[in-house]
């Protein structure tokens, strides 16, 4: 409904003033998205290496640090080249995350952030598969299609210290 009221405030005399607007902003909004997701993962990962006790999710935490960092210098040039400002600070929702893991120690830190990167990864791969086939962008769909691979290694990475976390703490 949003899309259509944007096009429609932005016609005159039944032409659009912007072709091709609403899809450049999808484009837009999944870089600003993937910028934060990037910043915040970033974050989070420097937690999990200072609060982690199992060397899995220390590793990952790193893992997280490396890759996310490596993401967003990709990220830069498209983001600059449609004027999106790069994040310097979390969201709400991973700041309120960030907040919630921060007070956790041992063992009940290491599961909650790996049961949550499991689920952060499952809804980025999904965001991320979307975005390479349908994004207009040739610079989104080739980083989104790029960017891919590694987000499916961290799921897997993740799925696997989770469930090592879980087997121990079953014991």
């Amino acid at each position: 409904m949003v899309r259509t009221t944007l096009i429609a405030a932005l016609c005159v005399g039944g032409l659009p003033i912007f072709a091709g607007t609403a899809t450049n902003m999808s484009d837009s909004s999944f870089v600003r998205k993937a910028a934060q997701g990037n910043y915040d993962e970033v974050q989070l990962g420097k937690l999990a290496q200072d609060k982690g006790t199992n060397p899995a999710v220390k590793d990952f935490g790193q893992r997280m640090v490396t890759d996310h960092t490596k993401a967003n210098d990709n990220l830069k040039p498209i983001a600059e080249k449609d004027k999106i400002t790069m994040p310097s600070n979390m969201d709400a929702k991973d700041q309120a995350l960030y907040n919630r893991l921060s007070k956790l120690s041992g063992s009940q830190f290491d599961r909650a952030y790996m049961s949550n990167m499991v689920k952060d990864h499952q809804s980025d791969i999904a965001e991320f598969q979307k975005e390479s086939s349908r994004a207009k962008n040739p610079d989104v769909r080739s980083y989104a299609s790029s960017t891919l691979p590694t987000l499916q290694e961290h799921l897997r990475l993740a799925e696997d210290a989770n469930s090592k976390l879980s087997t121990s703490a079953n014991k």
